[in-house]
C-alpha cells in the first residue's frame, strides 16, 4: 500500500524567488464543517497517509484511559513534539516519576535538544544525547505510566501486541471513524497507523470541539484544553504549531513528512499533507482554507500567517514568498478569499 500520487494530488503552494517560481509543493488538504461535512478539499483526501505525530493527542487519550493520570503541561507534552528544553525534559521526567520509573525505561532514541540554549548547556556540562530530549519523550513517558497503572509490561510497551498499543489503535479507529488502512513504525519506535486525510480531520474536529467544552467527552475536553492552555509544551515557544494554537485558540499539531492538523473550537478542522514531506507550506494552506470556508476571519488569518510565515531571502533581503499554488489559488478565488 502507498499514499496518494502526484496524479491525484493538487498544487498547494509554490516558492517564488523574485519573479521566478522555483519550487512547487503538491499534496492534499481538507476542511470539515462542524457537522462533519466536507467544506473544502484538494486532491485525494481518501487515500491513506501516515499522520505521524499528529496522532499524539489520540495516543494521550488512550494512555489516560489506561490509567495515566496526566494533568496540565504533562498532557500537552505527551500530545506534543517538544524541542527538548530543560523545562520540557523536566515535565517528561515528572511523568516518569509518577510511574516510579527513570529515563532508562524510555525506548525512544536519545537526542540532542532542538532548544538551542539547552543544547549548548548540555554540551558545556559534558553530557551526551538524552532520551528525555527526544521530541516524543512525553508520549513515551505517558505510555509507560499507563502500562504501570494497568499492570501491563513496560519492557515491551512499544510492541503492537502490548494491550496499550492495541488500545491506541482502537482509539484511532474510534476518532477517525475508519479502521487503520496500513500499519508501520513511527520514527520514535511506536506503532503507527495509516488513515485517510479525511479520517484525521474527523479526529481533529472532535478534539477542537472539546476545547473548554463542558458538554464534550471529559477526556477529549481535558486533552484539547490542555493543548491550548499549555501550547508551548506541544512544540515550543515561537514554533509554528504553538503560534498557530495561540492565534486560533485551536488544537494544532504537526506530523513529520508534511502533515498539519488543526481543530477549532467550533468543530471545524483542517488537515494538510504535502506529498514531498515538506512542512513549510502547511500553515499557509490550512489557514487560507479555513478562512475561505468561513471558519476564521480574514483578520485572524492575516495575523496568524504574519506570525508564522517567513519570506524567501536573498542574503538578508526578502526576495520572495511561499504563495498559494494553482489549485489552492483557484479554490480561494472561487470562495472570494
Amino acid at each position: 500500500m502507498q499514499t496518494f500520487t502526484a496524479d491525484t494530488a493538487a498544487e498547494l503552494a509554490v516558492i517564488r524567488r523574485n519573479d521566478f517560481i522555483e519550487s512547487r509543493h503538491l499534496g492534499v488538504a481538507v476542511v470539515l464543517a462542524p457537522d462533519g461535512e466536507v467544506a473544502a478539499s484538494l486532491g485525494d483526501v481518501e487515500a491513506p497517509i501516515y499522520p505521524r505525530s499528529a496522532f499524539k493527542p489520540l495516543q494521550t487519550i488512550a494512555s489516560m484511559n489506561a490509567g495515566a493520570e496526566l494533568a496540565g503541561a504533562q498532557i500537552a507534552l505527551a500530545s506534543g513534539s517538544h524541542t527538548g528544553s530543560f523545562e520540557h525534559m523536566k515535565v517528561a521526567q515528572s511523568i516518569l516519576e509518577e510511574a516510579g520509573l527513570t529515563a532508562e525505561a524510555l525506548q525512544c532514541p536519545p537526542a540532542w535538544p532542538q532548544h538551542e540554549a539547552s543544547f549548548h548547556a548540555l554540551i558545556k556540562a559534558g553530557h551526551t544525547k538524552q532520551r528525555l530530549a527526544f521530541n516524543c519523550s512525553g508520549k513515551h513517558a505517558a505510555f509507560l505510566w499507563a502500562c504501570v497503572k494497568s499492570g501491563w509490561s513496560v519492557e515491551d510497551y512499544l510492541s503492537p501486541e502490548n494491550p496499550l498499543q492495541k488500545l491506541v489503535m482502537e482509539t484511532i479507529e474510534e476518532f477517525c471513524q475508519e479502521p487503520p488502512l496500513a500499519a508501520g513504525t513511527d520514527g520514535c519506535g511506536a506503532p503507527l497507523a495509516a488513515v485517510s486525510t479525511l479520517g484525521l480531520a474527523r479526529a481533529y474536529s472532535t478534539l477542537g470541539a472539546g476545547i473548554e467544552n463542558i458538554r464534550a467527552d471529559a477526556r477529549v475536553a481535558t486533552v484539547a484544553t490542555a493543548m491550548v492552555d499549555y501550547s508551548e509544551y506541544v512544540t515550543g515557544e515561537g514554533k509554528t504549531a504553538t503560534v498557530l494554537s495561540e492565534h486560533l485558540q485551536a488544537v494544532v499539531k504537526h506530523g513529520a513528512e508534511g502533515v498539519l492538523a488543526i481543530g477549532l473550537p467550533s468543530g471545524a478542522s483542517a488537515v494538510v499533507k504535502v506529498l514531498d514531506g515538506a512542512s513549510r507550506p502547511t500553515a499557509l494552506v490550512a489557514v487560507r482554507l479555513l478562512e475561505a470556508a468561513g471558519y476564521i476571519s480574514s483578520e485572524t488569518a492575516e495575523k496568524a500567517l504574519a506570525a508564522t510565515m517567513r519570506p524567501i531571502f536573498g542574503g538578508s533581503t526578502p526576495v520572495g514568498a511561499i504563495d498559494p499554488g494553482a489549485d489552492l489559488a483557484a479554490l480561494l478565488d472561487e470562495a472570494g478569499a
